[in-house]
């Protein structure tokens, strides 16, 4: 291929170029305690994959699914829900079955298609366009379907501008990808180091509210808007930290309405007391935001307890396994009783070594934070760079020099 064609998904896939399928529908009786892990919808973000693998299909049915089985370099969209996320399989990651929200696309001729390349088509805004312009509405959620990726139609380039493409935009990722490691390790760290001050003593019985105030959010969702102070889902609580890609904006006029419970501050340990139960985080300085559906906070008192220290008790093993032995089961939903949450007992280290603790507890979540934030202006300008270099509004050797002192 010298020069660039359009063809459509469908049309690349007849002509043996790449595959393209959905995930499996999964009966309940194939499923165990062991197997092959299921990739769900809710796992797959923008660029990455955050899998926690609860359910898993046995072993003795993957003659059945084996088609539907991850390979590296597989690219996954999100079909239903929150449409149009986008990763990439890793040849570090495990082999799993993708569920029946996923689409996955495989280059079979990488001399016609730089699976680099397609990854990145797939992160663009053309993508994004089209996608938009054929998503479907239920009562329950937006979807596209397999039959909408098949119609979607892909200028290709020579192959030689794919790889150059491919290669610039990855020196971004891989970047992202050290800094999602950063924040990962500073992490494990800080569990660990705040496990270690728990085995060594406990000074006293600690309830919630001697140390913290509880306050609920609010229990209905108001109208989302493209700009303004951020409305935080509790998906975006994950691994002890907010991530803030998963909620929405509101109003200015909303904003004042949905704070009048509370407005979370900097430092407040942000919760989920619904559904996903045992995630918290901080919440961060510079953020104007509300609680979602489904969150609590709990403000540390002062003088009593740092807030980062707070949130490790919160996330402490002894603790999340009292949130599972306290929760109550729903028809729906288990979720932790507010009323009752402030009687909970919780433990926190002695006095002694709170000092030394609180600093090196709070000196991994700056440096946690700082590469969040690093990834975030690299995202964006990963973005803006991928747009004019998928559009051909930019040259690779015109981004290179944009590039120098970025990465």
């Amino acid at each position: 291929m010298s020069e660039s064609r359009s063809a459509s998904l469908g049309e690349l896939a007849k002509q043996g170029i790449i595959l393209l399928g959905d995930g499996y529908r999964t009966k309940r009786s194939e499923l165990g305690a062991a197997g092959v892990p299921i990739l769900r919808v809710a796992e797959v973000f923008d660029g990455r994959i955050d899998a926690t693998f609860a359910d898993h299909v046995r072993e003795e049915y993957r003659p059945i699914f084996s088609k539907k089985v991850s390979r590296p370099g597989d690219i996954l969209v999100t079909t239903k829900g929150t449409v149009g996320r986008v990763a990439r399989i890793r040849k570090s990651d495990p082999d799993f079955v993708y569920s029946p929200q996923l689409c996955f696309f495989r280059v079979l001729k990488q001399s016609v298609i730089d699976p680099g390349w397609l990854y990145q088509w797939f992160r663009s805004t053309e993508f994004r366009l089209q996608a938009a312009a054929v998503q479907h509405q239920t009562d329950m959620a937006p979807y596209i379907n397999l039959a909408d990726l098949r119609a979607m139609r892909i200028e290709i380039p020579p192959i030689r501008q794919q790889h150059a493409i491919a290669e610039t935009l990855e020196a971004f990722d891989e970047k992202i990808i050290n800094n999602d490691r950063v924040v990962r390790l500073t992490s494990q760290l800080s569990s660990a180091h705040f496990s270690e001050a728990l085995s060594k003593e406990v000074q006293g019985v600690y309830t919630v509210g001697d140390v913290a105030d509880v306050f609920d959010g609010p229990h209905a969702t108001p109208q989302k808007t493209s700009a303004g102070p951020w409305f935080l889902s509790i998906s975006s609580l994950r691994n002890g930290r907010l991530d803030l890609s998963r909620s929405k904006r509101l109003s200015e006029e909303e904003f004042t309405k949905w704070t009048r419970r509370v407005t979370p501050q900097p430092g407040d340990v942000l919760f989920s007391y619904e559904t996903r139960l045992g995630e918290a985080a901080l919440m961060p300085d510079g953020v104007r935001a509300c609680l979602g559906r489904r969150m609590g906070l709990l403000r540390a008192k002062k003088g009593v307890i740092d807030p980062i220290v707070l949130l490790h008790a919160y996330l402490a093993p002894e603790f999340q396994d009292l949130i599972q032995r306290r929760k109550i089961s729903g028809a729906t939903v288990e979720r932790i009783p507010l009323k009752d949450l402030p009687d909970w007992p919780i433990k926190v280290p002695t006095l002694d070594g709170s000092g030394i603790l609180t600093d090196m507890l709070r000196t991994l979540n700056t440096r946690a934070t700082t590469a969040e934030r690093e990834s975030q202006k690299l995202t964006e300008l990963r973005d803006a760079l991928a747009s004019m270099l998928m559009s051909n509004q930019i040259r690779v050797r015109e981004s290179e020099l944009l590039l120098e002192g970025a990465i």
